[in-house]
């Protein structure tokens, strides 16, 4: 890519963030399906609008709508998947924005690369933790019932592995806590690393 050169702008991510009076970072939930990612990524949303702040929520099955729409469940392909939602939330952080990111991005690896995008404090992971059986149980999409029946492949918790993240900034055990209690405690986590006030 020798051909290609940053361009400086004049307008910088500090003076957007600024203007927006917040901290502009990344949050990033991941879990398995039916742990509560979408949910609670809508649920803090609402919370963080009332509270003034301004967001973007991605979501996982809304992308794959638009901007990712080519790419299928392959490993290959969710990594591509995760690279291009990193990017883009790059992109909305540097806008000034609070972004939400509810993907269930199995891999550890593909978490880090988005990680790594942000400087210290501004990528905030959230382990949606609960176990295979209540997100099979849950099953808000039939997705688990027809990937047992073989008719889903790389199915992630059934035949495609979920790596669960080892130092995550939050993990919400979505079994034991309801919707509120959640994003009352993500909104404490926000407030207490002086994220939003």
């Amino acid at each position: 890519m020798t051909d290609i050169v940053w361009q400086n702008l004049a307008v910088t991510k500090q003076m957007r963030a600024e203007l927006n009076e917040q901290k502009p970072c990344l949050i990033w939930f991941t879990g398995l399906s039916g742990s509560g990612k979408s949910t609670i990524a809508n649920g803090l949303e609402c919370a963080l609008h009332k509270r003034g702040q301004r967001t973007y929520l991605l979501d996982g099955d809304n992308v794959r709508h638009g901007l990712n729409k080519d790419l299928g469940f392959s490993n290959k392909d969710r990594e591509e998947n995760i690279r291009r939602i990193g990017e883009a939330s790059r992109l909305f952080v540097d806008a000034g924005l609070i972004v939400l990111s509810a993907f269930i991005s199995p891999f550890r690896s593909d978490r880090q690369i988005a990680r790594d995008l942000f400087p210290q404090g501004e990528f905030v992971e959230i382990h949606m933790s609960a176990p295979l059986n209540i997100c099979e149980g849950r099953d808000p999409k039939g997705l688990y019932k027809r990937a047992r029946k073989g008719e889903i492949k790389h199915f992630t918790g059934i035949d495609s592995p979920y790596e669960a993240p080892q130092a995550p900034e939050l993990t919400l055990n979505t079994e034991e806590k309801s919707v509120a209690e959640c994003v009352a405690d993500i909104i404490e986590y926000l407030i207490s690393h002086d994220r939003i006030k």
